[in-house]
């Protein structure tokens, strides 16, 4: 694991909000400066900056960019298109909402109109819409795919200041769903949506042994389903998730639409792997006592039990600090083996893995660059916490 502050700049603790440079989201480093910055109050003033700049153009989005991935030129002009968001218009099957709203906002409009995206959504959702969708967010799940794959049309506007509506059945429209921001900027996105519905996630604590047939069992038998392989215990923790009965739906709407526990008391079979990981994690973040936001994550496994919510109660839940993450798309029908060389590969060399590999199934995708094109995939993130001092943490992701 790399300490290189080039790949891994550390987080700065402390900003200061008169500063006249723009952070990214992890606050370890500089996008640029605030006089670079314009923020277009509609789409026909957007289009006209365009027509008017020569150089090079960059939208700011909720800046989740790394640090490394960051070469911003003082001359470039970073765009804030948040004014670009909210619905715009919407049918019985489908919304449009600006290409800037957070996804948490589109999340709880669609709750609230009792629909749903058929995709399921990642674990945060302070991305934009546009930004998610272009960067091939995705869930969990063989049933879906990503977030991209649920757009009926696609709203941009090109480097010459000219608008272009993507539809999808249109030739080039997987051009447009995963572009990585190449092809334009995105304005406007219409999602195909569905009846709300409620889930209920079961959780599992369970021997590795049998992960290369269990996993694909996993996600052939239920519509959502994720999994956490603590390597060095053997052990799997497993969320398997499928739509609720008629009476943990009436529970949960008695309730107040709060997720509903199933048990008073929770399973314990995690507890001493959670208490084995904790301590890896403080000894190698020099972290000392219980607290810290950075071991959040690994504490909700402790003591778990069923639960019912809608889709974005049960798996949108969020990251404790900002991370860098990197995840590797895996053809599904590769998986089994590809999980046989990696208990090889640790029976033969014992390496310290303070954090599980997570491991989420996506159906095909049909856009062009996303890593699940044409075929289902299995994502594998393998997570580590690095040394820090006190007062300055971060978190790296490497596989």
């Amino acid at each position: 694991m790399s300490r290189d502050a080039r790949l891994y700049p550390l987080r700065q603790p402390h900003i200061n909000p008169h500063d006249d440079a723009v952070w990214n989201w992890a606050q370890n480093a500089q996008i640029g400066s605030r006089h670079q910055v314009r923020r277009p109050a509609s789409e026909a003033d957007l289009q006209q900056l365009l027509r008017q700049t020569q150089d090079q153009v960059r939208v700011i989005g909720s800046k989740l960019s790394p640090g490394r991935m960051l070469h911003v030129s003082e001359n470039d002009l970073l765009l804030d298109l948040s004014a670009l968001s909210g619905v715009l218009t919407s049918d019985e099957n489908s919304v449009t909402f600006g290409g800037s709203t957070p996804l948490h906002r589109v999340y709880s409009i669609l709750t609230s109109m009792g629909r749903m995206l058929g995709s399921s959504p990642g674990v945060i959702a302070v991305q934009t819409l546009a930004g998610a969708m272009t960067t091939g967010t995705h869930g969990q799940g063989l049933q879906q795919s990503s977030l991209a794959d649920e757009a009926l049309r696609i709203r941009m506007v090109l480097a010459d200041g000219s608008l272009r509506e993507f539809v999808r059945g249109e030739n080039d429209f997987a051009a447009a769903q995963v572009t990585l921001g190449a092809l334009g900027i995105v304005t406007a996105v219409t999602l195909h949506t569905e009846p709300f519905r409620i889930f209920t996630c079961h959780k599992y604590a369970v021997s590795a042994d049998t992960l290369e047939q269990d996993l694909l069992h996993w996600n052939e038998s239920y519509p959502l389903s994720k999994a956490w392989w603590f390597v060095d215990d053997n052990v799997m923790h497993v969320w398997n998730a499928h739509q609720a009965s008629e009476s943990d739906r009436q529970r949960y709407e008695q309730q107040g639409r709060q997720v509903l526990l199933h048990a008073e008391t929770g399973d314990d079979s995690l507890n001493d792997t959670i208490d084995q990981t904790l301590a890896h994690m403080h000894r190698d973040t020099q972290i000392q006592g219980k607290g810290g936001k950075q071991f959040r994550t690994v504490t909700r496994f402790r003591d778990f039990t069923d639960v019912t919510g809608d889709i974005y109660q049960l798996f949108c839940r969020g990251i404790a600090v900002p991370q860098i993450n990197v995840e590797i798309g895996v053809p599904l029908a590769n998986t089994p083996a590809i999980i046989r060389k990696i208990k090889s590969w640790y029976a033969q060399n014992r390496p310290h893995m303070h954090y599980p590999i997570i491991l989420r199934c996506t159906g095909a995708s049909s856009a062009w660059l996303s890593p699940a094109y044409e075929h289902p995939t299995c994502f594998l993130a393998l997570w580590f916490i690095t040394p820090m001092t006190a007062h300055c943490h971060r978190m790296a992701c490497i596989f």
